[in-house]
């Protein structure tokens, strides 16, 4: 088994002011790839969303040396690392046209019922997706800190934020954060993000955020009736003298 390569040009469409790749675009690159990669290894659309098992993220990160932008033509490679009960890693590298490291990310995958909205063991269903060892592999994302704001907006699920698993998808939260981040931090280079969902967001739900600047870091959390829904940390780069 290998690894699983796209290669891919940045259209207009993928990017912000600044004619970078946008962080929401970024990782719906990598999940389209890993999505076409489980259907490969046999986790495809057959046997989890035509019989009701959706694949969700539960924590994602990544390490940017630097974004891509318009016009770059860029590689995306993903792998699946092994299993963890219920817990499917997966690993990312995006490279430039030298092969240059741009990116290295990782992130956590589950399986959920769409009628019950609850957790499904794979061994029930059927559904194995074999790990492998690159010796590229990058730390698997932790839970990321909490903003300790008192300061909250509120924030309603619109429908187009919500996806075919029918909540948020997880990388519309990239969009909210960066849309609510102080202007002078939104504008610097992006080097670290990690998020975690604790919840799904469903649509018209309303959301109670936090979100604070520490540092070189933006912190977004996210709750609704008192149940705790997301944690989002963007690290940039110092802000040049």
């Amino acid at each position: 088994m290998n690894p699983f390569e796209r290669d891919y040009r940045i259209v207009y469409s993928d990017t912000d002011m600044k004619q970078r790749l946008r962080l929401s675009r970024l990782f719906t690159l990598l999940q389209e790839a890993a999505t076409d990669h489980a259907a490969l290894l046999g986790a495809g659309r057959e046997k989890t969303l035509d019989r009701g098992i959706l694949w969700i993220v539960t924590l994602q990160q990544a390490n940017v040396s630097r974004m891509p932008v318009y016009d770059e033509s860029v590689r995306i490679v993903t792998w699946p690392g092994k299993p963890k009960h219920l817990l499917f890693p997966r690993y990312y590298r995006v490279t430039d046209e030298r092969d240059n490291a741009l990116i290295e990310a990782s992130s956590l995958w589950a399986l959920m019922d769409r009628n019950t909205r609850k957790a499904v063991f794979p061994e029930q269903c059927g559904i194995a997706v074999p790990g492998m060892q690159t010796g590229l592999e990058t730390a698997l994302p932790r839970p990321p800190q909490a903003p300790q704001t008192d300061v909250t907006t509120t924030f309603i699920v619109p429908y187009s934020y919500v996806d075919q698993n029918g909540h948020m998808n997880n990388t519309r939260y990239f969009d909210l954060a960066e849309d609510r981040m102080p202007d002078a931090l939104r504008k610097r280079d992006l080097c670290r993000v990690c998020t975690e969902y604790s919840r799904e967001a469903l649509p018209d739900a309303e959301i109670t955020l936090k979100g604070e600047q520490v540092g070189d870091t933006f912190l977004l959390a996210g709750e609704s009736e008192g149940q705790k829904l997301f944690k989002l940390s963007m690290t940039y780069a110092p802000d040049e003298p």
